[in-house]
């Protein structure tokens, strides 16, 4: 296609996803918000594409939740107190482990009470503490997804060499550190 904006690449198998067919298709942020004049400078349009990505990643993993009834958030939370332990963690532990920053913790821990994921109890004490803790049902659905994760992951990135990997991980997370100033 003479004069196109995109550049078309022929479609490659993906294994890991039931044998669909995605179409990669190469294009730059400039092209796909239809933007005609240039970036003002590199770190607007660095900052412009950080956040896009940020925001397509976003959608596709709640995407891929969806049909398990799961936030990303909340999958988040499953990970976290799988990593407690039985110890599990109080409220402000989770919402400080948490990827993603929300306004409600409570609520959201509510809500993952209610569907069963999660248990809470109060400390023995001290009433005021209360501990969060998987149930068997969360265990065994964040032990499920790993595998559903590991291969959406792949797909994603698993195109980046380990060294890339790296690179990129170092680079945001320097520009991280400015974000907490």
């Amino acid at each position: 296609m003479e004069g196109s904006q995109y550049r078309h690449i022929p479609a490659r198998l993906d294994n890991a996803w039931y044998h669909t067919y995605y179409p990669v298709v190469a294009r730059t942020l400039k092209t796909a918000i239809k933007q005609t004049k240039p970036f003002k400078s590199p770190h607007e349009e660095l900052i412009l594409t950080l956040v896009r990505t940020s925001a397509d990643l976003e959608h596709q993993m709640a995407q891929h939740f969806k049909p398990f009834d799961l936030t990303t958030t909340q999958y988040n939370v499953l990970r976290i107190l799988r990593g407690a332990g039985r110890e599990g963690l109080c409220r402000n532990e989770v919402g400080e482990r948490l990827v993603r920053r929300v306004p409600d913790v409570t609520r959201l821990l509510d809500r993952m009470e209610e569907a069963r994921l999660i248990e809470r109890e109060r400390g023995g004490e001290d009433r005021r503490y209360v501990t969060t803790r998987l149930t068997p049902q969360g265990l065994a659905l964040v032990n499920r997804l790993d595998g559903e994760v590991a291969g959406f992951q792949a797909r994603l990135v698993g195109h980046l060499t380990e060294r890339q990997t790296r690179e990129l991980i170092t680079l945001l997370e320097s520009i991280h550190e400015r974000t907490d100033e």
